[in-house]
């Protein structure tokens, strides 16, 4: 009993803890972003259609991955932008990509003004 009470109440080290903390902020910052871009006010304008691809082609990697699905004919413009958009973060984890979207929404936040709902 000693030596597991011993065991027990020695020192606890969490040298994982901080880097889940921090997926855990990058994850809330992450879904904050997807909210504010989804319900969000634009007070200067409205985002272009390459502006709406990048956060398509980030969003899809943080949530598939890589893209492996067949390009689309040309004929299919708007499914072909699309599938560009996430090919071209092919290769991106999911936590640069996580953080690829947060700093489109900043960016786009300041261009467009995006503000909560």
């Amino acid at each position: 009993l000693e030596s597991f009470l011993a065991q027990v109440s020695a020192p606890v080290h969490f040298s994982a803890l901080p880097r889940l903390s921090t997926m855990a902020d990058l994850e809330k910052q992450y879904e904050d972003a997807v909210n504010m871009v989804a319900t969000g006010k634009r007070t200067k304008g409205e985002p272009t259609n390459e502006d709406k691809l990048k956060f398509y082609g980030f969003f899809k990697q943080v949530k598939e991955g890589d893209n492996t699905a067949s390009e689309p004919w040309a004929i299919q413009w708007e499914t072909k932008a699309k599938w560009q958009a996430w090919s071209d973060c092919k290769g991106m984890s999911k936590e640069d990509a996580m953080k690829g979207y947060i700093a489109e929404y900043q960016a786009q936040k300041e261009k467009y003004g995006i503000e909560p709902p």
